[in-house]
């Protein structure tokens, strides 16, 4: 008896230490493996079409037309960043004008090229198209990684979750996130600046002498 239970013991012990190890390996195989600053959680921006079909004359759109298209950009409730386009197979410049009056109460253009729904527009009909964008990150939060210790000096999975969820949700145009606005000559910083080399440049006020009015008053 005590032979046999002094032979086993080793073996026990080589067990655990072979379960210890393969613990061990696992939770190393599930560590992040990112090394660099760059998160792995990207915003995603996604576009959406909308589409309405209208009836188009020799005038351009009907009164009734125009109400119809102006009561669904209320519901779409437009904003900046939405993107309006007409596919005319006649290109009537009444129409476009139409729409354009239409938009420019929400402050927004219409574009030059209209983007490829399904279907096909027949003549005497036109399709007004509203592309909207939105951006998002997909994943977060993300706390997958079941402990602190990294032997990958890696990042953490959570890593730039709450930076790019945060600028998805405050950019006012998601697709400035793909590509930048172009700003043409005029940049940023010279907008900015343009008030403030005005105000500098701009004579003091009373340089040609400032006038004071002389009031008199008598006492009792």
């Amino acid at each position: 008896m005590i032979k046999t239970s002094y032979r086993s013991a080793p073996k026990t012990a080589a067990a655990a230490i072979a379960l210890s190890l393969g613990l061990a390996l696992a939770g190393c195989a599930g560590q992040p493996t990112n090394r660099s600053v760059e998160s792995v959680h990207q915003p995603v921006v996604e576009r959406v079409n909308y589409t309405l079909d209208v009836s188009t004359g020799a005038g351009g759109l009907a009164y009734a037309e125009q109400r119809r298209v102006a009561g669904w950009f209320e519901t779409m409730k437009l904003r900046y960043g939405d993107r309006i386009a007409i596919d005319d197979p006649i290109g009537s410049p009444a129409t476009r004008q139409a729409v354009e009056a239409l938009a420019a109460r929400y402050g927004l253009l219409l574009s030059e090229d209209a983007p490829v729904t399904a279907g096909y527009v027949t003549a005497g009909n036109a399709r007004i198209v509203v592309s909207r964008s939105k951006a998002y990150v997909r994943g977060c939060p993300d706390w997958s990684a079941k402990a602190d210790s990294n032997y990958n000096n890696a990042t953490s999975t959570n890593y730039g979750c709450a930076t790019n969820a945060n600028l998805a949700s405050m950019v006012a145009n998601p697709e400035h996130l793909i590509q930048g606005a172009d700003g043409g000559s005029d940049t940023v910083v010279m907008s900015s600046t343009r008030a403030i080399e005005k105000f500098r440049e701009a004579a003091p006020t009373g340089g040609g002498g400032t006038t004071v009015k002389q009031q008199s008053s008598t006492g009792s």
